[in-house]
């Protein structure tokens, strides 16, 4: 029988991207990950587009409360027929845009799980399917049956390098049509566990933990075994045991695997030493026994075991790992990360657990090192890799645009203290040895006063005030500001001799201006802006860098929607006047730029052009600045991938661009001017290139990894070559959250997405 949800029939325009899958409330590890996945979808692209199931049940007359707006069918494993109808129903919808079919061989009806492929040769919408097991050395029934499968799908995820090599030698299938994505996890924060150990009342223990639905070939009771010689050589250790047994394990065989490993606990008399938690827990109290564990314990007895969900969140959470070499431990546990024992080894698991238990700078060491290695794997770059697969068979999804995250503070107000904007980060852990600079506090007082005109959230107005405090505490006496400000917060003597601070000065004169034109911020705070804004004016006629310049012409720019001060005009348009001769000095037809490199911050130039062009209506500025931005765009994308300016060698002129070194101030300026030229000029394709831009954070980049920290509100501290930068430094947090910004509806009435899906053919 076909369990149909009617409630979808012909009522939804939306594309949605379907499912076939174990599904919660089933308590399945496939089950789990499918949602982990779709949430992930949903999150990214809900609601233009929309992640769908159909769930398989074990038999006809197992029910669960499935959620109505997700599941459109129930398959019962065993009906053939189920399986026809389905694929009818899916073909008979136009939102289906594709299907994805995540395979386990014990989920499916027939031999080997078979029943699957009348599914799919009944189907009429292009299908992948993950193969989350890859047996090695199949009988000829087992390869036939993938075979079959793989005749009637369009692409095949692997999840680990070995996985694709067996379906490629073993299974004689194509490589070109595998792709490898891993398993996902969740975004969380580094965390040395201390207070959740505290939470759970062993703060003074040594905490091993194991999870995961309990069954035969899980290895536990080797574990076991190997605690009755650890607690010899350190009797704080404790061994949680997180999970309930497997529902087919209970079903045919009951309690006896749970009760012969609590027997063992007796017999070794570990009963203070090992607990078994009897729950399946959510993913936020695993997440939670996690944070609490300092060394993780992966047993399988399965060497072909091609993944394994729990083993990617222990690593993923940061932990190190002791764990057998089935097949994903052998990629994925590397002596950087943990440690590799025989099966049935409880003597070789023993020795691994003490040598971590007594070394906590090795364990330490161990679990950071567990976590930079699996950012790209967070639940956000894995659903990334999908939607690749996903365009690639279906191009029109390459329309579908992220969803763009809440705003989030938490990380800013982590990295500022009582006196401000702490300058670096290790990872998430402010360094407050970094000391303060004047330049990152004038971005943050710009972003929290964007984010209050947006939000009126009182919270911002103590960060407003700090931000205020500190660029009236670097004030020179000849006017402008100091940049640098220690962790004694005292400034160096000989700042002034070492740096050009005429940036600095510029950056926070706009800051002020922007703080002193607000409407929405309070009275007080407005007048102190102004005032300190007008005792530093004088500034801005004294500038030379053409950065510096810009800057200032913004900050007069915005001052003159509020405030009358006299000359303002006039230097506005002397300084704009200097940045289009410099332009015109140093343009040629493959060169239209202000200087004889892209180098930073280049959007800030256009951007400021545009300004000009508002406050004084002369039209050679907005040329100026259309002809310079274009030039701007050629060489920070490549087709709908933001590829901006490397700060590891710039782009000088008649030389080769660098792309490595990307970093978030270089995208947020760009996609400042891209909004401003939008504005001004109504041309979509500034619109659709501002979304572009904003997406670098998103994953729209040279490595396909999200730059934004969904978990912290912070952001990674640039792209490279290979990796991450994921230190979440003061910078690029703030100018993340300053591109973000651009994109409330209430900061550009002028500007709706509508006009994006235009734009793509501009």
């Amino acid at each position: 029988m076909l369990y149909c949800s009617t409630m979808y029939q012909g009522i939804n325009p939306k594309k949605w991207v379907v499912y076939v899958s174990t599904f919660p409330p089933r308590e399945c590890g496939i089950a789990t990950f499918t949602e982990d996945l779709m949430n992930s979808f949903d999150e990214m692209y809900n609601p233009r587009e929309e992640a769908k199931v159909i769930a398989v049940n074990p038999d006809a007359t197992s029910k669960y409360m499935y959620d109505r707006r997700k599941v459109l069918y129930q398959i019962p494993q065993q009906e053939a027929d189920a399986y026809v109808r389905a694929a009818q129903y899916l073909n008979s919808l136009d939102q289906v845009a594709l299907v994805h079919v995540e395979h386990e061989f014990g989920i499916f009806g027939g031999p080997n799980g078979s029943h699957l492929i009348f599914f799919l040769r009944e189907l009429r919408k292009p299908a992948v399917i993950t193969f989350h097991s890859v047996l090695p050395e199949p009988n000829p029934d087992l390869r036939d049956t993938v075979r079959a499968i793989n005749n009637h799908v369009q692409s095949i995820v692997a999840m680990t390098e070995t996985s694709k090599r067996i379906l490629i030698e073993e299974y004689g299938i194509n490589p070109e049509k595998i792709a490898v994505i891993p398993h996902g996890i969740h975004p969380v924060n580094f965390s040395d566990g201390s207070e959740v150990r505290r939470s759970f009342g062993v703060n003074d223990r040594l905490v091993i933990s194991t999870f995961g639905l309990l069954g035969k070939g899980k290895g536990i009771e080797y574990g076991i075994e190997a605690m009755a010689e650890v607690i010899r050589h350190h009797p704080e250790a404790l061994y949680l045991i997180v999970g309930a047994t497997h529902p087919t394990v209970l079903k045919n065989e009951g309690e006896s695997y749970r009760n012969s490993l609590i027997q063992k606990v007796r017999e070794l008399k570990l009963e203070n030493h090992v607990f078994f938690y009897n729950n399946y827990l959510e993913i936020d109290d695993l997440l939670r026994v996690l944070d609490a564990t300092h060394i993780y314990l992966a047993l399988s007895q399965d060497p072909h075991q091609a993944v394994s969900g729990t083993l990617s969140y222990a690593l993923g959470s940061g932990r190190p790992v002791v764990s057998t070499p089935f097949a994903q431990a052998r990629e994925d546990v590397t002596p950087d990360v943990g440690r590799l024992v025989g099966f049935t080894d409880p003597a070789a698991t023993a020795a691994a657990l003490i040598a971590l238990a007594r070394d906590r700078a090795l364990r330490n060491a161990l679990g950071k090192n567990a976590f930079f290695k699996t950012r790209g794997r967070i639940w956000s770059n894995v659903m990334l890799s999908h939607m690749s697969e996903y365009i690639r068979l279906v191009p029109d999804l390459s329309e579908v645009e992220k969803n763009l995250p809440k705003i989030k503070l938490s990380h800013l107000f982590k990295l500022t203290d009582g006196f401000g904007v702490i300058q670096f980060a290790k990872l998430l852990v402010p360094d407050p040895g970094s000391g303060y600079t004047t330049d990152d506090t004038a971005r943050a007082l710009i972003a929290l006063v964007k984010y209050y005109e947006v939000s009126g959230r009182k919270s911002a107005l103590p960060l407003i005030q700090t931000y205020l405090n500190f660029i009236e505490h670097v004030q020179r006496e000849s006017g402008g500001f100091h940049n640098y400000v220690d962790i004694e917060k005292k400034i160096p003597r000989d700042q002034h001799v070492k740096e050009n601070l005429e940036g600095t000065s510029a950056r926070g004169l706009y800051a002020l201006s922007i703080t002193a034109v607000s409407e929405h911020v309070p009275s007080q705070l407005r007048e102190r802006a102004a005032d300190l804004f007008r005792k530093h004016v004088h500034i801005a006629g004294t500038v030379t860098a053409p950065r510096s310049m810009a800057f200032a012409i913004k900050a007069l720019s915005a001052w003159t929607k509020a405030y009358s001060f006299p000359a303002v005009s006039g230097q506005i348009t002397k300084m704009a006047d200097e940045l289009v001769t410099r332009f015109e000095t140093t343009s040629a037809p493959n060169w239209k730029w202000f200087e004889d490199i892209l180098a930073y911050s280049n959007g800030i130039m256009s951007e400021s052009l545009i300004e000009a062009y508002i406050a004084t209506r002369n039209e050679k500025y907005l040329t100026v600045a259309r002809e310079s931005l274009d030039f701007l765009i050629h060489y920070s994308f490549e087709g709908p991938v933001c590829m901006p300016i490397g700060q590891n060698g710039w782009l000088k002129r008649g030389g080769k661009k660098h792309n490595h070194d990307q970093q978030p101030e270089e995208v947020a300026t760009l996609i400042s001017a891209l909004k401003a030229m939008h504005a001004v000029t109504r041309d979509n394709k500034y619109a659709r290139r501002m979304r572009d831009a904003f997406n670098w954070f998103l994953g729209n980049n040279s490595l396909r990894r999200i730059v934004y920290d969904h978990a912290t509100g912070g952001c990674y501290d640039g792209v490279g070559e290979k990796e991450i930068n994921l230190n979440q430094g003061a910078e690029s947090t703030i100018m993340y959250l300053l591109a973000r910004l651009e994109f409330e509806r209430a900061k550009m009435p002028a500007f709706h997405w509508g006009v994006l899906k235009d734009a793509r053919n501009a």
